[in-house]
């Protein structure tokens, strides 16, 4: 994650102190003592954070804030403000500012929300690098995500593309195998061929060996015509079979013989019929174990896993493929859906991120399509738009991230937080609030926040 931080403050005292801070947490530091100076800084040097007081001499905070973001929409600023002056901080986020924290400034919290803002500040320009290089034709290998995971598997479709051997794709429900087999088809000289997919899951013995091979007129009562099979219809191409795990027993030897000869007979024919199909099979159940277990031919499946691929679960991909994905979705589902929201918020990458995707992509793909749908008329997909049990996962901070700012929405939040901070001691958070401990009894009271309190303190306790 970049680093980088440009302090814009004239208080030469206040601008020693938050240089030092920094530059010991580990952070590249830049210093302007004026507006100006803060404005050149950051287009010669584009940091990741920018921390802005509000009230300097000559071009004041508010202005450089609205300078900054007209120039760079991206950009990511705290502001530094006076205890009495937290209407200003309102009025500087509602213009763009991403977080605000008063004078005397509390280290903890300083760093606290300066990690929070670098990593929002990560995720956009995340998400607006991936929307500039979206690329989805079909079969294009420049799809493929940007891990170490994903390009390793790039690598390996590549060198195996060409050939004509099966190709078992293995991994979690939802992982993308039919996406990765269609890739294989593209990057293959058969990628003008028919690429042709069928699912051996929920489908009778008969019924899948009618559809695999074909059947002649009156090979059973329903069969008026001569039907072709999958095999005939993707020669030249490749076929598809997923959840191959599924297959039933009675078919099992019928597949090996035409993966050993390339030769079959529809049902109920008596002539064979030579095909040049290359198969890609996928399955997200444990082969071998079913093949221990007696519920799989072991000649089959060594036949099957002569190229097996491994995808890896979303969890394992990283959060910078999970925003690429993200990305690469909403853009194809806005152009399918014909509205949507154009872009995402920070606060909404960042939830994506943290969550662990047991669907992996497929389940990706539904969450974003049920929000683009109920989000049809927004410009910007916000968290309030996920479904709950992704929201969940932000805990105590949906309380820093709160959409409504008006000025009892901020102490609130600003509250909440000194509370969590000083985890439940009312003098302490007192203290830091510069009131009064029946104040703040009242404040908490007011705004629902007595909970917060029993928790913060349990939690110091337990």
């Amino acid at each position: 994650m970049n680093r980088s931080l440009l302090i814009i403050e004239d208080d030469p005292q206040v601008l020693g102190i938050l240089h030092h801070f920094f530059t010991s947490s580990g952070w590249t530091v830049a210093r302007a003592t004026d507006g100006r100076m803060g404005i050149e800084s950051y287009e010669r040097d584009l940091p990741s954070i920018v921390v802005l007081d509000l009230e300097m001499p000559g071009l004041s905070g508010m202005q450089v804030l609205q300078i900054l973001l007209a120039r760079d929409p991206d950009a990511t600023v705290l502001i530094l403000t006076g205890n009495g002056d937290v209407s200003s901080a309102v009025q500087a986020m509602q213009h763009g500012a991403e977080n605000f924290l008063t004078k005397p400034i509390d280290r903890a919290l300083l760093a606290a929300a300066t990690e929070r803002a670098a990593e929002k500040a990560a995720l956009k320009r995340l998400a607006r690098f991936f929307a500039e290089k979206q690329r989805d034709a079909a079969g294009d290998l420049g799809t493929m995500g940007s891990s170490p995971q994903m390009q390793a598997l790039r690598r390996e479709i590549e060198l195996l593309a060409p050939g004509s051997a099966p190709i078992l794709l293995t991994g979690e429900t939802g992982s993308g195998k039919g996406w990765a087999a269609k890739l294989v088809h593209g990057a293959s000289p058969r990628r003008s061929a028919p690429f042709v997919e069928v699912n051996c899951a929920g489908l009778s013995a008969t019924f899948l060996d009618s559809e695999l091979f074909g059947h002649e007129k009156g090979a059973f009562t329903d069969a008026k015509t001569q039907k072709l099979g999958l095999f005939e219809i993707a020669n030249g191409g490749t076929l598809f079979l997923d959840e191959i795990g599924d297959l039933a027993p009675e078919l099992q030897p019928k597949l090996l013989k035409v993966l050993e000869s390339q030769r079959f007979r529809r049902l109920g024919g008596t002539r064979e019929i030579e095909v040049d199909v290359r198969l890609v099979a996928a399955t997200h159940h444990d082969l071998q174990l079913a093949v221990e277990e007696g519920r799989f031919r072991r000649d089959l499946y060594y036949r099957l896993a002569v190229l097996p691929l491994q995808l890896p679960p979303l969890r394992e991909r990283g959060r910078e493929e999970i925003v690429e994905l993200a990305t690469r979705l909403l853009t194809e589902l806005r152009a399918r859906i014909g509205r949507g929201p154009t872009r995402f918020a920070p606060e909404t990458l960042a939830i994506l991120v943290r969550y662990d995707w047991p669907g992996n992509i497929r389940e990706l793909r539904n969450v974003l399509e049920r929000v683009v749908l109920l989000a049809a008329h927004a410009e910007e997909l916000r968290p309030e738009h996920l479904p709950t049990d992704l929201r969940a996962n932000l805990g105590s901070d949906q309380l820093l991230d709160d959409d409504d700012l008006t000025l009892e929405a901020v102490e609130k939040r600003h509250i909440a937080r000194v509370l969590l901070q000083s985890e439940g001691n009312r003098a302490a958070a007192a203290r830091t609030l510069g009131v009064t401990r029946a104040t703040l009894y009242k404040k908490l009271k007011a705004y629902g926040l007595e909970l917060l309190d029993r928790t913060a303190n349990s939690a110091s306790n337990g």
